[in-house]
């Protein structure tokens, strides 16, 4: 029977590597960044045919469309890195092939057009029921038995994913607060999540797709120009972010999914540690297997423990000592909640 976790938690926690790591797993079909790249509107209500279906994986993300026309692409953009077909200035880039393709295969063009010839031919049933079937076709194709998706900033959407898949699975991936908000501080990613959070903060919009004209002029220049499909990438390279903004981020974050992962069932949720996954590899990744539904393979657990680099850990301990005790401050409410909740 095939399995469905889901790993969740603030990103910026050595997730990006564990998605490598479970992708090199011969039974785990690792989709990686799959809720980030559809986002909340790849869940609609209602029946939806395998054409509607398709349009939602296969239009381009215009979040990421914007970052990248404006030269502030994230490192998680795989297709960019190895180009095909389609190009933001052309095609633009299909939301699945950006992030989700590229980690299964090599040829991601040829994945995706395999995918549409089977895909938009489906009968109408609701986004769950498509995106189950799409998981099994996944499966078939690579061979696999337990399918894992993996995405930054995604603790938030364990509601959501709870309502849609009430059997799946869930990982909680943290990390120590001050390592990762300032891991978060150089990412053009959180950067820019910081301004547009900073933007709905002025106006009170919930959403970015929300804001009034009348919004929109309300705000200083250097937000306001942030919302256009191209912007100056100085607005987010060069924008005076403290780490503690982030931390304070972090934080709330964590709160947060702490709280929506005590909703879910025991048996069906455990948490991952960062620090502790480089301090025992062996023994955390098999526990992750197991969790998962796969054998802690000998061969994987080598492979997986060699690609875990800990030389980022304690980054934050080379901030300036009165930095480090102010970014302290901001993430102890979520530490507090890790550690009274995480279990």
């Amino acid at each position: 029977m095939r399995t469905l976790t889901f790993i969740v938690g603030t990103g910026r926690s050595g997730s990006t590597a564990l998605s490598g790591i479970l992708n090199a797993h011969p039974d785990v079909l690792s989709l990686n960044e799959l809720l980030s790249s559809v986002q909340s509107r790849g869940f609609p209500e209602g029946p939806l045919g395998g054409g509607e279906f398709w349009r939602l994986l296969a239009e381009p993300n215009a979040t990421f469309e914007s970052m990248i026309r404006s030269g502030v692409p994230m490192p998680e953009f795989v297709y960019t890195r190895r180009p095909g077909r389609f190009a933001t200035g052309t095609t633009g880039i299909p939301a699945l092939s950006l992030m989700v393709l590229p980690h299964l295969t090599d040829d991601p063009d040829g994945l995706f057009d395999e995918l549409e010839e089977q895909v938009r031919h489906w009968p109408v049933r609701t986004a769950a029921g498509h995106y189950e079937a799409l998981f099994d076709l996944l499966c078939v194709r690579f061979g696999r038995t337990a399918v894992v998706e993996r995405s930054g900033y995604s603790s938030d959407r364990v509601p959501l994913l709870r309502g849609v898949f009430p059997q799946a699975r869930f990982v909680h991936l943290f990390r120590d607060g001050p390592d990762c908000a300032l891991s978060m501080s150089r990412h053009t990613g959180y950067r820019l999540i910081l301004l547009v959070r900073e933007i709905l903060a002025r106006t009170g919009a919930s959403r970015p797709a929300d804001l009034t004209p009348d919004q929109i002029r309300s705000l200083p220049p250097e937000l306001s120009a942030l919302l256009a499909d191209r912007f100056d990438p100085a607005l987010v390279l060069d924008s005076d972010l403290r780490s503690t903004r982030f931390g304070a981020l972090w934080s709330e974050l964590v709160e947060r999914g702490v709280r929506h992962l005590g909703a879910v069932p025991a048996a069906l949720r455990t948490t991952l540690a960062y620090e502790d996954l480089l301090d025992a590899p062996r023994e955390e990744l098999t526990r992750l297997a197991r969790f998962i539904g796969v054998e802690p393979l000998p061969q994987w657990l080598d492979t997986g423990s060699a690609q875990l680099d800990g030389s980022r850990r304690g980054a934050s301990l080379r901030l300036p000592q009165a930095e480090l005790a102010t970014l302290r401050e901001h993430c102890a409410p979520g530490t507090r909640a890790l550690s009274g909740g995480a279990g």
